[in-house]
């Protein structure tokens, strides 16, 4: 090591703040560099100098007190937080642990067709209770019926039915039967229909019901299944699904 590697370590050096393998290199060069060995003389002078001078200040008390206290506040604010953090990922994990829970354990005698009615029956009423009845908001059937384009890949049979006393309200985008469906929004004086179509894999016999305060129909009709959900009476939501035309009757589920 040379003077002009050595030089700019010396106060890392008085300090300590070098590693083994430095502090040693250092050390071997003070011992064969007089100019290197007389500045490193001046900083440890300096040093002691300034510790024994009346510019250090000895903090009193009450300071080191505070301090201290700060200290301990900030330790305890870190444990917290660090709890908290443990506390929502955990409560996260419980979370998803118990979704998954509800799922196994969902009743084995429930089939396939009575989870399908619980799915638009929920969907109606979410539709409902967060204002989102529709995402186009129209009775014309030629805007109702483009917008759909591209946002599925299907498209659903529009109609308005308000000569015969269910105008339509609109559409919007719903997703059950792990699938998104077209679901078509018509009203019978204060009472609104949600009409979930989707194209049919395989044949339904026409299925009627109530569940919940809320009658549904399900029906096929031209290739299409549709689950039609409202709070009217049964007579009339049938009224509505006859309009849809003939369903096929050559299935069951």
């Amino acid at each position: 090591m040379n003077c002009n590697e050595a030089y700019p370590l010396l106060h890392a050096y008085a300090d300590s703040e070098l590693d083994l393998v430095r502090s040693l290199d250092v050390e071997q060069h003070l011992k064969t560099c007089s100019a290197c060995a007389a500045e490193r003389g001046s900083i440890q002078s300096l040093r002691l100098a300034l510790r024994h001078s009346e510019l250090a200040y000895s903090a009193p008390q009450s300071l080191r007190n505070r301090l201290g206290e700060t200290n301990r506040e900030r330790k305890s604010e870190s444990r917290a937080n660090v709890s908290r953090q443990w506390f929502w990922q955990v409560f996260a994990l419980g979370g998803t642990a118990l979704a998954i829970l509800v799922f196994l354990l969902r009743p084995a005698g429930i089939s396939e067709a009575d989870q399908l009615a619980n799915e638009a029956i929920s969907g109606h009423v979410r539709s409902m209770i967060a204002g989102h009845l529709t995402d186009v908001a129209s009775s014309d059937q030629h805007t109702v019926k483009p917008w759909f384009i591209g946002k599925i890949d299907f498209a659903p049979e529009v109609k308005d039915y308000a000569a015969q006393g269910f105008p339509l309200v609109g559409g919007r985008l719903d997703y059950f039967d792990e699938q998104p469906v077209a679901a078509l929004v018509y009203q019978r004086n204060k009472h609104f229909i949600n009409d979930f179509i989707w194209p049919a894999k395989q044949p339904f016999r026409e299925r009627t019901g109530t569940r919940r305060g809320f009658s549904f129909i399900h029906q096929d009709s031209n290739g299409m299944h549709h689950f039609i959900v409202s709070d009217l009476n049964q007579k009339e939501l049938a009224e509505f699904a006859a309009l849809r035309g003939p369903t096929r009757a050559d299935g069951n589920k």
